[in-house]
């Protein structure tokens, strides 16, 4: 697939493609461990090698991707230390957020929440499982925007490529969804409620069952590379 001209006028073309492969691999088109062969991205992606290099280069600051012995690159593969950090990271940081969001709201502020809910329950009615990443990740940005607190919610953003990339993966276990709609039902009854006590302790449980759903995934990969 050729990137549009258009596309490339509005970055540097060192940075759609860097946001294109990022991308890829957050919602593992491009998988975890795969092989990134220089000369095939560049004929798939119809650019030349320099600023295929640019992306690439920008892709191992960040961690998405390693160099391997034999050369070239490869995405880099989930650990179980990883996970356990990031999620615990995680529910530090947005359990307080929400907590804020309890106390320091206004009612018209829970009116997109309310919104957003909704959306997500027509997509699991409608079996719409293709918008339901994107769905929870706003309805999680709009509760921590409550918070009223910038440089938090900055704290937070800096992990919102991993966490899409689990979010991926949480949604596609069986069942999920489901259960993060309830949750998130909760969520928004304990903020209605201003009860930050509630509403922190709902986040953190959200996020080990998150946590509980990329372990479980990663374990089922590993135990099936041992017997292939």
């Amino acid at each position: 697939m050729k990137l549009d001209n258009k596309f490339k006028e509005r970055k540097s073309l060192g940075q759609n493609v860097f946001d294109y492969l990022k991308n890829a691999i957050i919602d593992q088109t491009i998988e975890p461990g795969a092989r990134l062969v220089e000369s095939k991205l560049a004929d798939m992606l119809g650019i030349s090698r320099t600023p295929l290099r640019e992306a690439l280069h920008k892709l191992e600051r960040e961690d998405w991707i390693e160099k391997i012995p034999s050369g070239g690159f490869q995405v880099v593969t989930l650990t179980k230390n990883e996970i356990e950090q990031t999620f615990g990271i995680r529910s530090v940081l947005e359990a307080y957020a929400a907590k804020l969001a309890a106390e320091n709201h206004q009612e018209k502020d829970l009116i997109p929440l309310e919104k957003k809910m909704m959306e997500y329950q027509n997509c699991l009615g409608e079996k719409d499982t293709a918008n339901l990443q994107r769905i929870n990740t706003e309805f999680h940005d709009l509760l921590y925007s409550l918070s009223k607190s910038p440089r938090l919610i900055k704290m937070i953003n800096q992990l919102r490529a991993q966490i899409s990339r689990f979010r991926q993966i949480i949604l596609k276990q069986e069942g999920y969804a489901e259960q993060s709609n309830d949750d998130h039902i909760r969520m928004l009854e304990a903020i209605k409620n201003r009860d930050g006590k509630t509403v922190e302790h709902l986040v953190r449980q959200h996020i080990i069952k998150g946590k509980a759903a990329v372990l479980n995934k990663l374990e089922k990969e590993e135990g099936n590379k041992k017997s292939a």
